[in-house]
């Protein structure tokens, strides 16, 4: 396993951007699949993107065309880009790893998790 260090959530207004980036240890972050997800308040924790080995992505479809993941295995980082950020985007972001080399959409794929970081949207 390793460990995830979310960071750069907060209070943006709705339109802005933010980039989140997860921060993770262990010398074999190159072949991890990397995945964000996010929870708000009385809902279900939601997919959101993914990024595997290759750099092949996917996105949830309230997302596509805003948000952008992206990774820098010199860094053991992966990063979220969000844009156009709408209210509805406010929730408790994820990150999550797995050793496995597809891209995941489902969060029991998943083995490894950070303890998040709140990113709300003002209207």
């Amino acid at each position: 396993q390793v460990q995830l260090v979310e960071s750069g959530g907060g209070l943006v207004q709705a339109g802005g951007s933010l980039r989140l980036s997860c921060a993770a240890s262990g010398r074999t972050f190159n072949y991890y699949t990397m995945g964000w997800f996010r929870q708000a308040p009385g809902k279900e924790r939601e997919f959101v993107a993914a990024i595997n080995w290759a750099a092949y992505t996917d996105y949830v479809d309230s997302v596509k065309g805003r948000f952008t993941i992206s990774r820098d295995n010199a860094k053991n980082t992966v990063y979220l880009q969000m844009n156009s950020l709408k209210p509805g985007d406010t929730a408790v972001y994820y990150c999550a790893a797995t050793p496995d080399t597809g891209v995941y959409t489902q969060a029991r794929s998943y083995t490894s998790w950070g303890q998040g970081t709140q990113v709300t949207v003002s209207s």
